[in-house]
């Protein structure tokens, strides 16, 4: 049996690709925290995920001086401005380290959730086949 055909699994696999590639631009905004003019990203939620249909590009370098990750986004994830951050430095970064440290507990809270529920799942399948616990 395939499991990553059932609606379930696919859809705490997909959202735990989503996890990762937040944690990516994450860490993208981190390791550029000090680059002058660098701006905080973020990605589309993860209901636009779910419901694009085409593939959309990574990261755009807007400086060579930028740290650019070489992981892709999952079909669906866009990358966006991140318009959400706390405040702007005079060399014009906008990357807070506390927001981002915030944001990347978060993810790491979501994704052990994702994962003990795919994994919860994939016990009450087994439970349903063999009838052993």
């Amino acid at each position: 049996m395939k499991l990553s055909g059932m609606s379930f699994f696919q859809l705490a696999s997909q959202r735990m690709s989503w996890l990762g590639a937040r944690q990516a631009v994450i860490s993208e905004n981190i390791a550029n925290a000090d680059t002058p003019n660098y701006r905080a990203k973020e990605i589309s939620s993860f209901d636009r995920m779910v419901q694009a249909r085409t593939p959309t590009q990574g990261l755009a370098v807007t400086d060579a001086q930028h740290i650019q990750t070489t992981a892709s986004a999952p079909a669906g994830v866009r990358v966006e401005a991140d318009d959400s951050a706390w405040e702007s430095a005079l060399d014009g970064n906008n990357v807070v380290l506390e927001q981002q440290t915030i944001k990347s507990a978060e993810v790491a809270g979501s994704y052990r959730l994702a994962a003990e529920l795919y994994r919860k799942g994939h016990e009450l399948l087994t439970v349903a086949v063999t009838g052993i616990r």
